[in-house]
């Protein structure tokens, strides 16, 4: 499948002359708005009575090759936003190919058919593939209202950047509508964590703004989902717990104390973790 080429080609027709009239094409269609826009109306009345194979995938490639410059010059719209050019006559060319595989010769011009077509893929190109940061369809919509808003209100010279409310009145929006458009024309680019802040000259970046895990809180919590369990124990096995991991009692002096027998202090306290381990994990003890 033909995808691109040069946007030159021949001429397709001689120009005109002061006897060569050009209002009208002799076979009766009217007369092109472009010089790209060719005239194939005869290979698409061709292209639909073929079957699929070679010959018809070469007649299909012919129609193509002679629309590709018009394809270039809607792809020529969009330059300056942040996409190569080469890389917009790609996705325009893939428009250029769904409008040749879907129109219908009886429908019309296939320029009113193939222009809005292949628009709309290169509108897609960007709704789907240049966000360095995905927003929602519906904040993307804003964005693109937002946008326009600002251009017209800055068309007449020595005008003000529009505020936020002026571009709510302009567009219909709300304020907050306003200002997700706003943030989302941002949304096409990202600022790396290593990059230095604009203020100051100390040399601190992105990523020193940034928090860090605290251990602490680890503590914290464990703490609060032991602590009913703990409760829940009877006073001498607490105890010994106590004497054991708060006052760093060997068992040996924990049974002497307690006049028990070191092995007993050993099950014990093996016995006591377990049923808090398990109750602040969420799951019921196994019974003493």
């Amino acid at each position: 499948m033909l995808i691109d080429m040069s946007t030159s080609r021949p001429a397709t027709s001689a120009p005109n002359t002061p006897h060569t009239p050009n209002t009208a094409h002799t076979s009766g269609h009217p007369r092109r708005t472009h010089d790209d826009a060719p005239d194939t109306a005869r290979l698409f009345t061709r292209l639909t009575t073929m079957e699929e194979g070679a010959e018809r995938d070469a007649v299909r490639d012919e129609i193509v090759t002679a629309w590709l410059p018009m394809a270039h010059r809607i792809a020529g719209r969009f330059r300056d936003r942040g996409e190569a050019i080469e890389d917009l006559r790609q996705v325009a060319a893939l428009g250029l190919v769904k409008a040749v595989d879907r129109f219908d010769p009886e429908r019309g011009a296939f320029e009113s058919y193939a222009v809005p077509t292949i628009t709309g893929e290169i509108k897609r190109h960007f709704r789907d593939r240049m966000w360095a940061l995905r927003v929602p369809r519906r904040v993307q919509e804003l964005r693109n209202k937002v946008r326009l808003a600002r251009r017209e209100l800055a068309q007449t010279p020595g005008a003000p950047e529009p505020s936020t409310a002026d571009l709510a009145a302009h567009t219909g929006l709300t304020e907050d509508e306003v200002a997700a458009g706003l943030e989302a024309l941002e949304s096409f680019s990202t600022l790396s964590l290593d990059a230095e802040l604009p203020a100051g000259d100390d040399g601190y970046s992105l990523a020193d703004t940034l928090g860090e895990a605290d251990v602490s809180y680890d503590i914290v919590v464990d703490r609060e989902s032991a602590k009913e369990s703990l409760r829940r124990l009877p006073e001498r096995e607490r105890a010994i717990l106590y004497m054991r991991f708060f006052e760093d009692m060997t068992q040996s002096r924990i049974a002497d104390r307690l006049g028990i027998s070191q092995m007993h202090v050993s099950r014990l306290i093996s016995r006591s973790c377990a049923q808090v381990r398990q109750e602040a994990m969420g799951r019921p003890g196994d019974g003493r």
